[in-house]
């Protein structure tokens, strides 16, 4: 392993998604504001499907009743604020299922031309819409080519016209739509008339200008298929069930009775906090993949989902060693409280464990063989990660913030793709996918840990962040960015020096400035696409479409916490008044 700097390699950083794709404008106030309440929305809608069975088409009138008495579960009783919103969700809900039986080449695309950014965009008009020059600019460009490679017929235009006349050759058996609210009002009498299943995402503004959406909700309608047989999954209910595999009494029915005071510290470690995505992966995979759909989950593949969370574990209180960190979970580190020795020897028992628990498990010699050898190159490759890091912080440099994406792949993405090849190998079908989720992984983690370096140097984070130097991506795109006294001041916090009169909401202040925050939103979001696209030439449509999911909750359930009050207040996250604080 070398010392040098240098020597680190530069990551390529995947083609820049558009800024009008991430969230940099507040959304209207009739819609939920996070993606976290939207789903808890959409699984309530779901849940008085299932109940009521209420079955399309069906009147806006009565689709209201129907949205009134979900928002009185929802305790908005007399809010009639969500109650269009509701209705919407609700028609898309009960057409979810006959939407999936009609194949792409039978649906249609709609989306509104407010979606380009109206003062740069180059395209035309013509009698049928907008003819999109794929400059890059906007979200049609990568809607339009996603849904046409599939074989959706694509229109960017407003009018039931057009639609209408489309659906009378009887070419169109079904439409995925993006639009504001009153629009869709205006337009629902004529769809319901037609009885023809429409699903309708809605806008984020209803200014009709440079509007946003939510990109997930568009994939996941837009990809929508009877093939993947894993859509109706309950994704919440199922990470709530691998959280409950790490309760004392849990780990102990899995893992056997606890000998001793050590192995007692490092399982009360394992039972700690955390939001056990790595386990929920694992779990994922195999469910994607397994050939007896339906079935219980069994329970060798909780000991193989244990293990990838015991690998993350001792992981981690290695690393707290290494960096020299006094807090996690809100608490004292492991060596903070029990000393570096035990800690050091928690950390390997749980590595240990991790293998026991493969080894143990009732599977062919082969697949064991498969599974050992993932989690071991898994280590190997996040030890480099770290290592590299470790070498750097003996004499801490500036580093280029393609170097710092190099680290993040490194130590990030290797657990993810631990996770998910462990569930593929399990359910017998790694070969087929081994490559895929390598990518998938390597993005996704790369992603990860840009949302967990912004988070570092947080608001919420601890007045000694700036204390142990590491490599930061933020903190590489400000110092590249800034000029003269603000380049030397971000250079000087890799030197140790005068580290105390730094305050680090100057630091926070100076990486807005620049805009260094923006670019890292948009590398978040860069990779966050990169990771999906990874999935295109996936062939297996339940691992597809259950990956594509998963993606979306993991970063749905992972807010950015806001660190410099005044993008917030740009951007409409606090009140004005909190400026002047």
């Amino acid at each position: 392993m070398s010392s040098s700097v240098d020597s680190i390699q530069t990551i390529k950083v995947p083609k820049p998604v558009p800024l009008t794709t991430t969230r940099f404008r507040p959304p209207k106030k009739n819609i939920p504001q996070t993606k976290i309440e939207r789903d808890h929305f959409l699984q309530s809608i779901r849940n008085y499907i299932e109940r009521e069975n209420p079955v399309p088409p069906m009147p806006l009138d009565e689709l209201e009743e129907h949205a009134k008495v979900i928002l009185k579960e929802l305790n908005y009783e007399g809010d009639n604020t969500y109650l269009h919103y509701t209705a919407v969700c609700l028609n898309n809900e009960m057409w979810r299922e006959t939407l999936a039986e009609i194949p792409y080449e039978r649906r249609l695309l709609l989306m509104p031309k407010c979606l380009r950014v109206e003062d740069k965009c180059p395209a035309p008009f013509d009698e049928f819409g907008l003819l999109c020059k794929q400059c890059g600019l906007c979200s049609i460009q990568d809607f339009q080519n996603e849904a046409e490679r599939l074989g959706y017929a694509v229109l960017v235009a407003e009018g039931s016209a057009i639609v209408m006349s489309l659906i009378q050759t009887g070419q169109i058996e079904a439409i995925v739509g993006i639009s504001c609210l009153p629009v869709l009002e205006r337009t629902f009498p004529y769809v319901e008339a037609a009885a023809i299943p429409s699903i309708a995402v809605p806008l984020l503004q209803d200014d009709c200008i440079n509007t946003t959406v939510d990109i997930d909700w568009v994939w996941e309608y837009i990809h929508l298929t009877s093939d993947d047989q894993t859509r109706r999954l309950d994704l919440n209910a199922l990470h709530e069930e691998v959280k409950n595999w790490f309760t004392p009494e849990s780990i102990e029915a899995v893992m056997g009775p606890c000998e001793g005071a050590q192995e007692q510290i490092a399982r009360e470690w394992l039972a700690r906090d955390g939001k056990r995505w790595r386990p929920y992966l694992t779990v994922a995979a195999f469910e994607a993949l397994r050939e007896d759909r339906g079935e219980p989950i069994p329970d060798d593949i909780k000991k193989i989902a244990i293990a990838t969370e015991l690998f993350h574990k001792a992981s981690l209180i290695h690393d707290d060693i290494e960096d020299e960190d006094h807090g996690r979970y809100d608490q004292p580190t492991l060596h903070m409280q029990h000393g570096i020795p035990v800690a050091l020897n928690a950390g390997d028992l749980l590595i240990g464990e991790g293998y026991r628990l493969i080894g143990e498990s009732e599977i062919s010699d082969a697949q064991k063989a498969e599974m050992l050898l993932v989690a071991s190159q898994g280590q190997r490759e996040l030890c480099r990660g770290q290592g590299a890091e470790l070498v750097w912080a003996r004499e801490p440099k500036p580093l280029k913030s393609k170097q710092v994406l190099e680290i993040f792949r490194q130590k990030t993405a290797p657990a993810f793709e631990v996770a998910l090849k462990l569930g593929a190998s399990y359910a017998g079908k790694l070969d087929e996918v081994a490559d895929v989720l390598a990518k998938f992984s390597e993005n996704m983690g790369i992603a990860y840990q840009i949302r967990d370096d912004m988070d570092d140097l947080g608001e919420d984070a601890g007045d000694n962040e700036l204390e142990q130097m590491r490599p930061s991506v933020l903190l590489a795109v400000a110092r590249e960015r800034a000029k003269g006294d603000d380049k030397a001041l971000l250079e000087s916090l890799w030197s140790h020096e005068d580290l105390e009169d730094i305050a680090i909401h100057k630091i926070r202040k100076l990486a807005h400035e620049v805009e260094a925050d923006e670019k890292c939103l948009l590398l978040l979001e860069t990779y966050k696409e990169a990771a999906v696209r990874s999935l295109a030439d996936l062939e297996n449509a339940n691992l597809k479409g259950l990956l594509r999911r998963v993606m979306g909750k993991i970063f749905n359930d992972l807010e950015i916490k806001g660190w410099c009050r005044e993008f917030e207040v740009k951007n409409g996250v606090r009140e004005d008044e909190e400026a002047a604080e």
